[in-house]
């Protein structure tokens, strides 16, 4: 492909075929991007060159994606975890990277007394181990957060490993390229000074930066143009990272500290949603041109080497965090989950490799098994975490014990509840309902998995307990076959089913309440066998309806009993809604939906009421009339139609079609 118009479309066409590819199969997207590289690339298909022009354009994605880690950057959380964040994750840091370093030395000295030369420098090392340190963001916290793991103990030890490994890429970016120009004493004095170059500018930036960023974008929003907005935000992003390019440093530090100071304004949440489009696209760019690098040939010969760089780093990593973990007095079994989830390689990892590749730290020859052996970890980090918990009973003869204290401790704070309510989660809708059943003096005791919350609700003197109420051995220890009703509290559709399920298999006569965000997974919630569905969207809407009612100068009978007829009407008019063309999928096509009928003049169905209709025989429901005159009304069997008349339907698309043809007969 010669013209860059041609290359464009390649890489689009590319980067939609992968993503999709990834989205079927539940991947993230990234591998989807990586992927494609590789097939098009020099190295396979050859559709695609890496030339400088795509090489610009995904420099820019690194430069995005450090300016959201820097908008992301909260001073108060990293505090709050200091000391997972600087103590375990910064040993994770320095332990993979010294043992990269040292394991060279030994792979130079093997080799030497076999009479061959080791390739790799110890400033090569540096780099391929800064690159092996890092693991991803992006796969881990998805998972945990589909788990319901993210505020458990190990969770929050991970999550401080994934922020300090996020920031220790800033002084990485500048140690890589120092590495490389200088060598011996040269090299410390090159370092030092970039140091402190590094430390002057920010100081420069973050002293009085934070004021004149804050002048500025409010300067800009004043005057209410998006466009303008926009712009001035990728001006500050690029102008930064220019500014220390300039300055002898990376683009993407200069970059970082843009979204850092704009994180410190009330802008923050706009600024994150305008950037995010351009972070996400040129990021692809990005992952596509290192899937160009990767040669199929080099992975093929040397399968060997990609299988063991695939396990030895993994299980070393997994080794070293879970021996940190243990000497911070977690756990075993915590230890072991937290090194199981930060056994693979990550995004910040390719960004340090080809940063390294770049400034020749790292061999040509090393650079397609490298990244072969870090896509792979990355594809297999599901199947690690789905086993972890099986991995860590096998490994940890006292992580059964500690279960069994759980579950323990469950059972004693249940063991005197007769016709409880057993609550899952206790945040602030689980903590509002346990007030209002404390004061109306029914027994509960709630489940939950943040154990500061549950220490703090604990010692205040309310009856919760540490447990996932995901899981049969914590709903049966809570007394399930004893409760009077089961209340699911936080909006998880994944874990609601899983409680759902457990419920009908130990004690199907215990009724299910399941709060959700809206009406999508209704459906599925109610077919799993839950008692009531109760939507916020809905009741935020009556609550609001009822207070308009009430300021408009509405009697507050009349608004009481409108709200009580919404919700005897239950959650049908939320289930029903008027779909357009872009509700194709087939939960959609599945849905009750509301469709509006305009009845012509010399229809059939003008001389009959509505009741000979029998359009609830086809599974239709007439939700309200809007009369010729304007005035809306709800129908009866007894209503004449008139020509004007604008019926309102409710049911599925192929009974409102049905009964739109028997509607509009003539």
């Amino acid at each position: 492909m010669s013209s860059t118009l041609d290359l464009a479309l390649l890489y689009l066409l590319a980067a939609v075929a992968g993503v999709v590819a990834c989205r079927m199969l539940r991947l993230p997207a990234m591998l989807g991007y990586l992927i494609v590289g590789i097939v098009i690339g020099p190295n396979a298909l050859a559709l695609a060159r890496d030339s400088a022009g795509i090489q610009y354009l995904a420099e820019f994605g690194v430069v995005f994606l450090m300016f959201l880690i820097g908008l992301e950057f909260n001073l108060p959380k990293l505090k709050s975890m200091r000391h997972l964040v600087f103590g375990l994750g910064l040993g994770q840091v320095l332990t993979t990277i010294g043992g990269a370093v040292i394991g060279n030395l030994m792979l130079t000295g093997i080799f030497m007394i076999i009479g061959r030369t080791w390739e790799l420098t110890w400033q090569g090392a540096v780099g391929l181990g800064a690159a092996l340190a890092m693991s991803s963001t992006a796969i881990v916290a998805k998972l945990m957060a589909e788990r319901l793991e993210l505020e458990s103990e190990h969770g929050r030890r991970v999550m401080g490993v994934l922020l300090f490994q996020d920031l220790a890429v800033v002084p990485l970016l500048v140690l890589i390229p120092a590495l490389a120009e200088q060598t011996g004493s040269a090299l410390w004095i090159g370092l030092g000074f970039a140091v402190l170059k590094a430390a002057a500018l920010l100081t420069l930036l973050l002293v009085g930066g934070q004021k004149v960023m804050r002048w500025w974008l409010t300067l800009m929003a004043r005057r209410k143009s998006e466009e303008l907005f926009i712009l001035n935000v990728l001006l500050v992003t690029l102008g930064l990272a220019w500014m220390t390019d300039k300055a002898g440093l990376s683009l993407a530090l200069g970059a970082f500290v843009a979204g850092m100071l704009i994180a410190e304004t009330e802008y923050k949440h706009q600024v994150e949603t305008d950037v995010r489009p351009f972070h996400d696209v040129l990021l692809g760019l990005f992952f596509i041109t290192i899937g160009m690098k990767l040669d199929w040939r080099a992975v093929v010969n040397e399968w060997w080497l990609v299988l063991l760089l695939s396990c030895l780093p993994t299980l070393a990593k997994a080794v070293t965090v879970t021996m940190l973990a243990l000497i911070s007095r977690a756990p075993p079994g915590i230890s072991i989950r937290t090194g199981l989830y930060l056994a693979q390689a990550g995004e910040f990892g390719f960004v340090l490799l080809s940063l390294g590749a770049e400034h020749q730290l790292i061999g040509a020859q090393w650079m397609s098994p490298v990244l072969a052996s870090m896509v792979l970890s990355m594809v297999l980090t599901p199947f690690i975490i789905h086993y972890s918990d099986r991995i860590a009973m096998r490994l940890s003869s006292s992580d059964w014990l500690m279960q069994s204290v759980q579950l323990t401790t469950i059972a004693k704070r249940a063991i005197r509840n007769e016709e409880h309510i057993i609550i899952c989660g206790y945040g602030r809708s689980g903590q509002s309902l346990a007030r209002i059943l404390e004061q109306e003096h029914f027994a509960y005791i709630a489940l939950d998995l943040d154990p500061d919350r549950v220490r703090q609700a604990a010692a205040a003197g309310q009856s919760v307990v540490f447990g996932d109420a995901a899981r049969a051995q914590s709903l049966i220890a809570a007394g399930l076959s004893r409760a009077t009703a089961v209340v699911v509290s936080y909006h998880d559709t994944a874990s609601a089913l899983k409680v759902l399920h457990h419920v009908h298999a130990h004690a199907p006569k215990v009724p299910v309440l399941v709060r959700t965000i809206d009406d999508t997974d209704l459906e599925r919630l109610r077919s799993a066998g839950a008692t009531e569905v109760v939507p916020e969207a809905l009741e935020g809407a009556l609550m609001l309806a009822s207070h308009v009612l009430a300021l408009v100068g509405v009697p507050m009978r009349r608004v009481i009993r409108i709200t009580r007829d919404a919700r005897d009407a239950r959650y049908g008019l939320l289930r029903g809604h008027f779909h357009g063309n872009d509700d194709t999928s087939a939960e959609d096509q599945a849905q009750v939906r509301l469709r509006s009928v305009i009845l012509p003049p010399h229809v059939h169905c003008l001389r009959h009421p509505l009741g000979d209709l029998a359009l609830h025989a086809m599974g239709v429901s007439v939700v309200s009339i809007r009369r010729s005159d304007g005035h809306v009304i709800q129908g009866n069997d007894q209503l004449v139609l008139g020509s004007g008349d604008v019926l309102v339907l409710a049911g599925r698309p192929e009974a409102l079609t049905v009964a739109e043809r028997k509607l509009l007969e003539t």
